[in-house]
């Protein structure tokens, strides 16, 4: 065969097509594939949900109310302050029994006559500097037994003084107020 006649055939092959006469249509995938992928999303959504599930801090109980003091004002004044004579009583045996050098002892009185001043007044006394006491109107007991007893006693150079003016004085500022 002439090499025009096998050039003449194609064309006419091609001009009457091979095969069938209509489309493929694309290739069809399995249900299956669909079910994996919802599968993968709904385990990665769960990943995320368990992940911001444990990474969360645990839910705080709320905090219980302050009791509400009974009695008049008197009556709480006064107890608040049987409540803060017998803390400075317990230091003072400590430091008898030797539990509590005089050191210990003027920073424990320091600590329970602002914790006092606090409770009283409300003015934030436990976190204050000397010099921001000075700037508030506390009564000038405290100040007294701050500047006079305390501070030099816990911050100085020379060794601790005796605590026994120092516990008379945290005496005073507890009795001293109103």
């Amino acid at each position: 065969m002439p090499a025009a006649d096998i050039g003449a055939a194609l064309l006419i092959e091609a001009a009457t097509g091979i095969g069938p006469e209509e489309l493929y249509p694309p290739a069809q995938y399995s249900g299956w594939w669909l079910l994996l992928a919802l599968g993968i999303i709904l385990v990665l959504i769960l990943v995320v949900v368990l992940i911001v599930a444990l990474t969360r801090p645990p839910k705080q109980a709320p905090a219980p109310a302050a009791p509400v003091p009974h009695g008049t004002p008197v009556e709480q004044l006064e107890h608040l302050r049987a409540d803060y004579l017998h803390r400075i009583d317990l230091v003072e045996q400590a430091h008898a029994a030797g539990t509590l050098d005089a050191r210990g002892v003027n920073a424990e009185l320091s600590a329970i006559t602002r914790r006092f001043v606090n409770e009283y007044t409300g003015v934030a006394t436990p976190v204050m500097s000397l010099e921001e006491l000075e700037h508030q109107d506390v009564h000038p007991a405290l100040l007294e037994a701050l500047n006079r007893y305390y501070y030099p006693s816990i911050f100085g150079d020379s060794p601790p003084t005796d605590p026994g003016p120092g516990i008379a004085a945290a005496r005073e500022v507890v009795t001293a107020w109103h």
